[in-house]
């Protein structure tokens, strides 16, 4: 797949302040951030644009600097599975950057955003070069890993509704509120929910509206209110002791 177009380039000291915000660039000092930005490609991507696809050959790493972009592809039968959303801050592709690989999935744009790019041997030698970087780069593997394991293990023991409430607690715990009471916005629609865990739109319809019967939550506008996170916490949890070996 070929890159779109660079944007205009932006000043050095401008581009330092942008990249700043990636997770894995925290606390590092202006002249690390200096050494990253000389190697940056920037690109401006709009909404469902495609950044890479499912089986390319492209290697670069892309850090979302402002947008958030979905990871995903489907099936053989073409149903989408949705892997994650990854909000600024974030960064991809750096699987293929270490092993070389096609893509695993496909990236596209889910708003306007502005992304910078670097070349596989620029990212390796990144690692290589600094500690800080390398250790962040084997955090995040780490909690993909956790994370992918997660998942497995609720495909694998869980039922469908089980599946819902876990995504649920799972979308909730990204709201860093300390409230019992939390704001799930924008919510995902029935069928991103259900591409998600893997099921039909039916059959988050009728969780939702059976959670919602039971007051744990309150659907408004574009917002889904989970009314107690300390009972749908509880929820989840017994359910996977249960399904514990």
């Amino acid at each position: 797949m070929i890159e779109k177009t660079t944007t205009r380039n932006i000043p050095p000291d401008r581009a330092c302040a942008i990249l700043s915000i990636i997770k894995e660039f925290k606390g590092l000092p202006s002249s690390d951030l200096e050494t990253i930005a000389q190697v940056c490609h920037w690109h401006r991507y709009e909404v469902g644009e495609e950044i890479v696809r499912y089986h390319d050959d492209s290697n670069s790493v892309f850090f979302i600097t402002q947008g958030e972009m979905r990871v995903h592809y489907y099936s053989m039968s073409g149903q989408e599975v949705i892997l994650c959303d990854l909000p600024a801050g974030e960064l991809f592709g750096e699987l293929t950057a270490i092993d070389s690989r096609s893509r695993s999935a496909t990236v596209v744009a889910k708003t306007n955003s502005l992304v910078a790019s670097i070349s596989s041997s620029d990212f390796l030698e990144l690692i290589y070069r600094n500690r800080q970087i390398a250790f962040a780069i084997l955090q995040r593997l780490t909690e993909q890993i956790r994370r992918l394991t997660e998942r497995v293990f609720e495909f694998s023991t869980l039922a469908v509704r089980n599946r819902i409430q876990a995504e649920l607690l799972r979308l909730a715990k990204k709201q860093t509120t300390g409230s019992n009471i939390v704001i799930i916005s924008p919510v995902p629609t029935h069928v991103e929910l259900a591409n998600l865990v893997s099921t039909h739109r039916e059959a988050v319809t009728r969780e939702l509206n059976n959670l919602e019967r039971a007051n744990l939550i309150l659907r408004k506008d574009h917002e889904l209110h989970i009314l107690d996170i300390a009972k749908l916490t509880k929820m989840v949890e017994n359910v996977n002791e249960k399904c514990s070996p």
